[in-house]
C-alpha cells in the first residue's frame, strides 16, 4: 500500500456523518493532520472556501476511521512475530480495510515472547507510522482460565502478575492499553485495580467466571469483555454465568466479532440491544485476514483456514480467530443485524476511542480532531481512506 500526500489544505464532500447526526449535504475541511471543518456545506467558513477539492470523493458517504482494539496480525504476518517490516504489513492491510487505529494484540505465550513483542511495537511507534495508527498493545493473556484456552496455548497460562504488568508499564509506560484476563483467578481482582488505577482497559476473556465473580471483578474495576459469548460461560436462566454478567453490568463494554460465524446474527442483536453505546466491533483477525484459505499460524498454534473461516489444526471446533476485516463487519453490523449508519459507527470508531481514552483525538468527525477519515459509497463499499491527514492509496 502506497502512501500519497494530500495538499495542505483540501476539501472532502459528502454525506457527513458528525456526532450530531448524517449531514446529506456536508463537506470536511482538512489541513495537515487535522480537521478544522466538518458539517453543512453550505456553512463552510469562507477562509476555507477556494480549498481544492478531491473531486472523486464528492458524493457517498465520509465516516470516522475504524478503530479495532483486538487484532492479531493479517496479510501473512502475526503480531507474536513482529519487526518493522510485518508491522508495516499488518498495518497497510487493515488500513486498506478502514482500520485507522489498531492495537498490536498479542497471544498466551512465555513472558521473554510476550517481552519481545512489546520492545518492537514499542520502536515501531517511536517513527513515524505511515498506515494504521497502532495506539498501543492488548495483551490477551497469559492471565486466563486453562478451562476455556480457546485458541490460545494452554502450556503458557499463568495467573494473574501484577509484578509483570509494573514491570512492563515502567518500562513502556502508556504502551499496554488493554490486558484481557480471567477475573476468577489468582490476583486477577489486584491487577484489575491496578490496571484501572493506570488508565489501562481490564477486560475479561477465555474465562470460567460465574454471574457473581463477574460483578466483583465489575466492582474493582473491569469494564470491557472481549469477544463477547466466545470463550466464557453461557447465559442461563439459573446461572447468568460471564455472558449474563456483561449483559446485566452497564460498566462492563462488550466487543463483538460480527461476521456470522462467532456469533448468530439474532445473538448480535441482543447485545447491541442491551449494551447499546457500550459494543465495540472487533475483528480478531490473525494472519491469514487478506490471504486465501490455507494452513496458517495463531501464535505458536497451527491453523486451518476454509471458506475463510479459522479453526485449530488439531481441533477444528475451535475457532481460531478469524479473518474479518472492519469494513466487512461494519457492513454486516448495518445488513443483517439492522443497525443504523450511526449506530454502526459508533461501535467501529467512536466507543473503541473511548475504551482507548482517545476520544477527545479520534473515533469522529469533528474540528480539532485527527483526520481519519472514510470514503463510503452508496452501497458502503469502501472508496478513501485518510490517516492522519493523508490519503492511503488502496
Amino acid at each position: 500500500m502506497a502512501e500519497i500526500n494530500i495538499a495542505a489544505g483540501e476539501l472532502l464532500y459528502g454525506k457527513v456523518l458528525t456526532p450530531q447526526g448524517l449531514i446529506e449535504a456536508g463537506v470536511i475541511a482538512v489541513s495537515d493532520e487535522a480537521i478544522l471543518y466538518a458539517g453543512e456545506a453550505a456553512w463552510l467558513p469562507e477562509a476555507y472556501a477556494h480549498w481544492p477539492s478531491a473531486a472523486k470523493e464528492q458524493g457517498g458517504y465520509l465516516i470516522p476511521g475504524f478503530v479495532d482494539v483486538h487484532v492479531h496480525g493479517g496479510n501473512g504476518h502475526d503480531f507474536m512475530y513482529c519487526d518493522s517490516q510485518s508491522l508495516d504489513s499488518i498495518t497497510g492491510f487493515h488500513a486498506s480495510q478502514g482500520t485507522t487505529t489498531m492495537l498490536a494484540t498479542t497471544m498466551t505465550a512465555a513472558k521473554g515472547d510476550i517481552d519481545r513483542v512489546l520492545a518492537e511495537v514499542n520502536a515501531y511507534r517511536s517513527r513515524t507510522m505511515r498506515f494504521a495508527q497502532l495506539a498501543g498493545v492488548h495483551l490477551e493473556g497469559p492471565f486466563i482460565s486453562p478451562k476455556w484456552p480457546g485458541a490460545q496455548n494452554p502450556g503458557h497460562i499463568v495467573p494473574a502478575n501484577t509484578g509483570w504488568l509494573m514491570e512492563w508499564e515502567q518500562r513502556y509506560p502508556g504502551l499496554i492499553r488493554q490486558v484481557t484476563l480471567a477475573p476468577e483467578r489468582e490476583g486477577a481482582l489486584e491487577a484489575i485495580t491496578w490496571l484501572r488505577k493506570h488508565g489501562i482497559t481490564a477486560a475479561l476473556g477465555h474465562t470460567d467466571a460465574t454471574f457473581e465473580e463477574v460483578i466483583a471483578a465489575a466492582d474493582a474495576g473491569l469494564n470491557q469483555a472481549v469477544h463477547m459469548f466466545n470463550a466464557m460461560t453461557p447465559l442461563h436462566h439459573r446461572k447468568p454465568g460471564t455472558a449474563g454478567a456483561v449483559l446485566f453490568d452497564e460498566r462492563i463494554r462488550a466487543e463483538i466479532i460480527a461476521d456470522g460465524i462467532h456469533v448468530h446474527p439474532a445473538a448480535v442483536q441482543l447485545v447491541t440491544r442491551l449494551k447499546s453505546s457500550n459494543l465495540l466491533l472487533i475483528t480478531d483477525a490473525m494472519s491469514a485476514a487478506g490471504l486465501p484459505d490455507g494452513e496458517y499460524a495463531i501464535g505458536d498454534l497451527p491453523v486451518l483456514v476454509k471458506d475463510g473461516v479459522a479453526t485449530l489444526k488439531d481441533n477444528p471446533e475451535a475457532l481460531a480467530g478469524s479473518t474479518l476485516t472492519m469494513i466487512r463487519g461494519f457492513r454486516y453490523l448495518v445488513r443483517e443485524v439492522g443497525l443504523s449508519l450511526e449506530e454502526a459507527s459508533r461501535a467501529a470508531s467512536m466507543t473503541p476511542a473511548l475504551s482507548l481514552g482517545l476520544d477527545r483525538s479520534i473515533g469522529s468527525l469533528e474540528a480539532g480532531k485527527r483526520a481519519d477519515i472514510l470514503h463510503l459509497d452508496d452501497e458502503l463499499q469502501l472508496r478513501g481512506v485518510w490517516i492522519c491527514g493523508r490519503r492511503l492509496d488502496r
